[in-house]
């Protein structure tokens, strides 16, 4: 029996992940919703449809079984957050419902919850509560979803080739510094961007994983000290191994938001645990950071270098 997904946002850092874990998998005929199709030569493989104009997502979901919904507005001002991450996915929700869907997943952030500290927070116990326009924009789209009897998929921090904000924004920080800095004992919720393909292709397809939301992470948590030893030591250490206090760093680092909020990351726990998501799926969260980390390394030391 042939399986019909449309996903979207197949061109981005996640979606091409599941893009490609979803044409690995026998018996799942895989579409990707795009606005470039709009008015040209249409690819088999894509439908038309752009979520900032609601109007161009009808039909788009006729004859899809599963829904895999992976893009979203992240930056930029919060009306475009809007029209893409709540307005584009009630449009494109209603559409699936309309169309008879028997599936839809979403793909969100731990964002969602705000800047913590969460520590082995598991799910349902700690309110939605964001804090920027882009995370309020994407609660709104898990509104829709949620209220669809769709599953709403949790990641926190992502890393892997492709990665341009994680780590580079840490190796920003570092060079902003000219240091290290220690004391920085936070757990983090972290998963490679390959296994988080396959884990929502995985979600998608399973008989096991009815609706709800559901935290996406390796089981393990990553402590921040592990997390830039591992920088440091792979892909740029600035500072010739010096190394700063967290409130020296603070006062560094007060003109570069960028640089502040990745600090903040590195020293407020942010781990959300849900084992319960890796029960009876047909996906394992592999080996964990350290031997994911290593693979990616080299292409994070090349983006870098050209990155300037």
């Amino acid at each position: 029996m042939t399986v019909d997904l449309l996903l979207t946002g197949a061109t981005g850092f996640i979606g091409s992940r599941v893009a490609t874990a979803a044409r690995e998998r026998p018996g799942v005929r895989v579409r990707s919703l795009s606005r470039r199709a709009q008015g040209g030569r249409q690819d088999p493989g894509t439908v038309p449809g752009d979520l900032a104009d609601p109007r161009t997502l009808r039909g788009s979901c006729a004859g899809v079984d599963v829904l895999v919904h992976c893009a979203s507005r992240v930056g930029g001002d919060p009306e475009s957050a809007a029209a893409v991450n709540d307005l584009g996915t009630r449009a494109l929700v209603e559409e699936a419902v309309r169309s008879g869907v028997r599936r839809i997943v979403y793909v969100s952030t731990a964002s969602v919850h705000g800047r913590g500290p969460f520590r082995g927070v598991r799910p349902g116990a700690v309110p939605v509560a964001p804090v920027s326009a882009t995370s309020r924009t994407r609660a709104a789209a898990e509104r829709h979803v949620l209220g669809a009897g769709g599953l709403v998929l949790r990641p926190h921090l992502v890393h892997g080739e492709g990665d341009r904000w994680m780590v580079p924004g840490l190796v920003g920080l570092l060079r902003e510094l000219c240091a290290v800095p220690t004391g920085c004992a936070a757990l983090h919720s972290m998963i490679d961007v390959g296994t988080l393909g396959r884990a929502v292709v995985a979600a998608a397809l399973s008989p096991h994983h009815g609706p709800g939301a559901h935290y996406v992470a390796h089981p393990d948590p990553v402590p921040s000290a592990d997390l830039l030893a591992a920088v440091c030591a792979q892909v740029e250490r600035p500072g010739d191994g010096a190394t700063v206090d967290v409130a020296t760093a603070r006062a560094r680092a007060a003109g570069s938001p960028r640089a502040l909020h990745h600090l903040d990351l590195l020293t407020v726990d942010h781990w959300f645990a849900d084992d319960g998501f890796w029960k009876d799926l047909d996906c394992s969260p592999g080996a964990g950071f350290a031997p994911a980390f290593a693979r990616s390394a080299p292409w994070y030391r090349a983006h870098l270098a050209g990155a300037g």
